[in-house]
Order: C-alpha cells, then sequence, then structure tokens
C-alpha cells in the first residue's frame, strides 16, 4: 500500500508489451564470433530495474520502451531515454542513475553510455540529463554510500 509521503502515489501500470522471440543465428553460438548487441538486448538489461518508489518495474510503468534505445555498435554508443511517471518526478535523476549503473556494469568499456529524459516529459528535463551525463557528478553520487544501497536495491530483481 503506496505512503502519504510517495511523489507519484498512484502510478499508472502498464501490461508489458509481448516481446518478440529473439531469432537466434548458427554464428552468435560461436564464441569466436563477435556478437553484435542491439536494441532488444539493451532493453533486456534495464526493463526489470525496480522503481524507487513502487514495488514495479520501469517497463511496468512505461518509464523504458524499447523504441526509446539506441544503439550503435560499431560507434560504441549507446543512448537509453526514459520517461518519468509525471512531469515533476524527483526520482527521475535516480531512475537515470540506476539505468546507467546497469549498463556500466553490464556493457564492455568501449560504449559511451547516454541516459537522457525524453524530451518534454519533465520539467526539469536539461538539468536531470546534464547531471546524468557528467562523469564527475555520476562518481559523486555513486560515493555516496547511501544512495549506492539505494541503486542496487533498484537493480537486484534486474538481475534474476
Amino acid at each position: 500500500m503506496p505512503g502519504p509521503n510517495l511523489i507519484n502515489a498512484n502510478p499508472v501500470i502498464h501490461t508489458p508489451k509481448v516481446q518478440i522471440e529473439r531469432v537466434y543465428r548458427s554464428e552468435e553460438e560461436d564464441e569466436l564470433v563477435a556478437d553484435p548487441f542491439d536494441q532488444q538486448e539493451i532493453f533486456e538489461l534495464i526493463r526489470n530495474i525496480n522503481d524507487p518508489e513502487h514495488p514495479l518495474t520501469l517497463e511496468q510503468l512505461n518509464v523504458v520502451q524499447p523504441d526509446h534505445v539506441h544503439i550503435d555498435d560499431v560507434g560504441n554508443t549507446v543512448l537509453v531515454e526514459f520517461t518519468p511517471t509525471i512531469p515533476h518526478c524527483s526520482m527521475a535523476t535516480l531512475i537515470g542513475l540506476c539505468i546507467r549503473v546497469r549498463l556500466l556494469r553490464s556493457l564492455p568499456e568501449r560504449f559511451k553510455i547516454d541516459i537522457a529524459v525524453r524530451e518534454g516529459t519533465h520539467q526539469s528535463e536539461v538539468a536531470v540529463n546534464k547531471q546524468l551525463n557528467d562523469k564527475e557528478r555520476v562518481a559523486a553520487a555513486l560515493e555516496n554510500s547511501h544512495l549506492l544501497e539505494v541503486v542496487n536495491q533498484c537493480l537486484a530483481s534486474a538481475l534474476l
């Protein structure tokens, strides 16, 4: 039961879209052949991250969607755009940090990862995006043991 201090006490819960069954090619099973990362693979890494306020995943809250994941495997870039549940969500930076940490822990170091609030979905999107993509701010945030504990809690079920 949601408590009185929640930013969004009654979020809209979405039924996850049916995921397209990934078709594996024979060369993907060969460990000697490079297997490029794709949009679906990146989405699978972030879809089950828990929301910091609710016992729901970012996918269930429609915060992350496959179409908002952009990857260039050759250019070594990943961009994940996410949509906060409300335009004044104070958890947007924390949610973006969780997405960033999950990808940093899962992808090879060759990738430049950008995380962004989708344009027009948050009243402070410019400030949030600046924080989420500033290496020094991210590093400082992850040095905070309490914040790191919250991030790890949000990521715990994503690993299952």
